[in-house]
């Protein structure tokens, strides 16, 4: 009897614990990266500075709404963070090119830093100016812009090509969850500490992440920079090597169609209520709508571990665009809120893999001398094609109503995205590189 029990099979949880573990990296998130120090220290300091920001989005059009009672001048905040975003987020790229990314970094980093303080300062004296408020914000954007694109050409210098899609994954999943739970964390500190305290949180958590950065090792350029500049000629260089690279030019036409002609946040309010049925003064369906996308994204950044062995980087893209068209015009269709939060999700979900595979293509695609530039591009496009969307889509649903242009919109993304590819077959053919293979031009 107990050699026939000791003779039977045991289970797989005491046998195969190693391939089980192999199973779940599969699936979930892809956390090698992090066992690189110093990506380590700046994706912990991205964290920390990913959910202060969120604290600061929620608190300058609150303060500003609070100051003034109109939404035209929370709106008006739009035009004092996009415009400063544009300029220095391109010309940023080309200063990332030119000096050591890291001093840049820390510059930068402490330049978003104190402008949160003198926020905190105005709001803790109560001295309910909203052009300072507008000021403030539009320098605290400017080094934002600039910072943005350096910390992103930095990963590359870090981290060997291959972990990538990785590196990215965890970099948007980081943002992605933060657009969930910042303003959450917002809405619940601003009834008990106030604005004001919105903005110091926001600082110390930005001051805390300049140790993560002091650590990190110097990163000159790899050339020589003693005749590097950054001017406006450098920055038309860059728009010039993107046009000659079909590659690249593809993955910023793809993400302007995707969010240009299909992100319909715009349309959320008039949805919320006269299709979901929100009170006039506002109501669960509106909040269920905003988190849906980055809700989505995160979800799908969580399990992205089987993102990390498709090499058609540039397929994987042309389909999650798609995906994305398909999803929103299921959401301009719904009828239900439920059923547009479903929507909605898939299409977050699928901008995440968009996302995790453009970043890929852009680190691994381009000359690290580029690199700046076009992460400064990369960041003006992420940033500004929502703004436009909101333009369009605002007129648009005003005209033939907010279901027909969210569908409408997404059918345009399908056949655009179509369009671009045949236009394009460079794109569809790309391959990620290899670990010891040199990136594609």
């Amino acid at each position: 009897m107990d050699d026939a029990a000791g003779s039977q099979p045991q289970s797989s949880e005491t046998i195969d614990p190693p391939a089980r573990r192999g199973r779940l990296r599969r699936i979930v998130i892809d956390t090698e990266p992090l066992r690189i120090p110093a990506f380590r220290r700046l994706w912990l300091s991205g964290v920390v500075t990913a959910v202060g920001s969120q604290l600061g989005t929620v608190a300058v059009p609150k303060q500003l709404y609070d100051l003034t009672g109109s939404s035209a001048w929370v709106g008006l905040a739009g035009a004092f963070a996009v415009v400063p975003l544009i300029v220095f987020g391109l010309w940023g790229g080309a200063i990332a090119d030119a000096v050591d990314r890291r001093k840049l970094l820390l510059v930068t980093n402490v330049g978003v830093a104190l402008t949160s303080v003198l926020l905190w300062a105005q709001a803790a004296t109560e001295l309910n100016s909203p052009w300072v408020v507008l000021v403030l914000l539009g320098m605290q954007q400017a080094f934002f812009a600039v910072n943005m694109p350096t910390r992103s050409a930095v990963i590359a210098r870090l981290i060997p090509v291959h972990l990538m899609p990785s590196a990215q994954a965890l970099s948007s999943t980081t943002f992605s969850l933060s657009a969930v739970f910042g303003p959450l964390l917002a809405g619940a500190l601003l009834p008990i500490v106030g604005v004001s305290a919105l903005f110091l949180i926001d600082a110390v958590a930005l001051t805390a992440t300049l140790w993560a950065v002091y650590r990190l090792p110097p990163l000159p350029p790899l050339t020589d920079s003693t005749s590097r500049r950054a001017g406006l000629r450098e920055v038309v260089d860059g728009f010039r090597y993107v046009a000659t690279r079909s590659v690249l030019l593809a993955s910023f036409l793809l993400d302007i169609i995707a969010m240009v002609a299909g992100m319909p946040r715009a349309l959320f309010p008039e949805m919320a209520e006269r299709t979901f049925g929100d009170p006039p003064g506002g109501g669960s369906a509106l909040g269920l709508l905003y988190a849906a996308i980055p809700l989505g994204a995160g979800v799908c950044g969580l399990f992205s571990g089987w993102l990390m062995r498709v090499q058609r980087h540039g397929v994987a893209i042309a389909f999650s665009v798609v995906a994305w068209g398909v999803a929103v015009i299921g959401f301009g269709l719904s009828g239900s809120v439920w059923w547009a939060v479903a929507f909605l999700a898939l299409a977050g979900a699928a901008d995440m893999v968009s996302m995790v595979f453009r970043g890929a293509m852009l680190q691994a695609a381009v000359t690290d001398e580029m690199r700046g530039r076009m992460q400064g591009m990369f960041t003006v496009v992420v940033a500004g094609g929502p703004r436009v969307a909101d333009m369009l889509h605002g007129a648009a649903g005003a005209s033939v109503g907010a279901g027909v242009a969210a569908a409408g919109g997404g059918a345009l993304v399908v056949v655009l995205t179509v369009v671009a590819v045949v236009l394009l077959p460079a794109f569809w053919r790309y391959v990620a590189p290899r670990a010891e293979a040199p990136a594609q031009r």
